[in-house]
């Protein structure tokens, strides 16, 4: 893996160099605003056994590709993610694991970092309270009970398909959720990370590895990003569950716009 040195997604060839947060193609002359990083690895169990989420990691997004990460263990793929981010990443999952080693490396180089979590689902069980078992449940909370982010300084948006433990969690951990949740996380942080579960959208507008009724439109979670984009400093995003259906890199990429990618 390579902060500095991308494949171009017009050439094909590995000519987009990072110059400061974004790239440039020495061959074509395109600019990027981040560096992609692919993280295919889905770990789950059950139904497909992930396989749909592995193949989410591979949507055609027109940004750089500065790496693939497919480590064997879930603790690897965070370390190798957290060590060698570009400066500002675009993080492409197979499920929203992705996202752990994304914040930890990007809360070292920022004095206090604030997580927008786009999902249907909350990602705040452990390894107790989870009915499943599967890690793809647990990574809001990794990245909350393991420091990096601290409660107060996490939105969820758009869950509704929440555990008994998980709506204990958030009322007693002081993460914000519900109306003006995003404002209240970001208001004085010093930069944002932004993490979209396409479950978390209108399956109407996107395909999804795992579709929950209701919610929110693309137009809307435009809305969102683009109220993040001017008032706070984003650090990097990353999209996850966005099935490798050529139909989702129009809407992939409206978001990664709105949000200043």
């Amino acid at each position: 893996m390579s902060r500095l040195r991308a494949k171009c997604p017009h050439c094909r060839t590995n000519t987009a160099v990072a110059i400061g947060p974004g790239y440039e193609c020495h061959a074509c002359g395109r600019e990027f605003a981040a560096g992609l990083v692919r993280v295919p690895r889905a770990w789950g169990s059950g139904l497909d056994g992930g396989a749909g989420m592995v193949e989410a990691a591979s949507l055609d997004l027109p940004y750089p590709e500065a790496a693939v990460v497919a480590e064997e263990t879930l603790a690897d793929q965070i370390l190798v993610l957290a060590s060698e981010l570009p400066e500002r990443p675009l993080v492409l999952g197979g499920c929203c694991c992705s996202h752990v080693g994304a914040v930890e490396g990007l809360a070292t180089r920022h004095g206090r970092l604030a997580v927008v979590w786009i999902d249907a689902h909350g990602d705040l069980n452990t390894p107790e309270t989870s009915p499943s078992g599967n890690e793809w449940g647990m990574p809001l909370r990794m990245i909350v009970d393991g420091g990096a982010v601290a409660p107060a300084d996490v939105a969820l948006v758009g869950a509704r398909d929440l555990d008994p433990p998980e709506v204990d969690f958030i009322r007693a951990s002081g993460l914000h959720a519900g109306d003006d949740a995003v404002r209240r996380a970001v208001e004085g942080a010093d930069a944002v990370y932004v993490a979209v579960d396409a479950d978390g959208l209108d399956p109407g507008d996107v395909a999804s590895w795992m579709p929950v009724p209701g919610g929110l439109s693309v137009a809307d979670a435009e809305r969102h990003l683009g109220w993040i984009a001017t008032n706070a400093t984003v650090a990097g995003a990353g999209l996850s569950g966005f099935l490798a259906d050529p139909a989702n890199v129009g809407p992939a990429t409206r978001l990664c716009a709105a949000v200043g990618l």
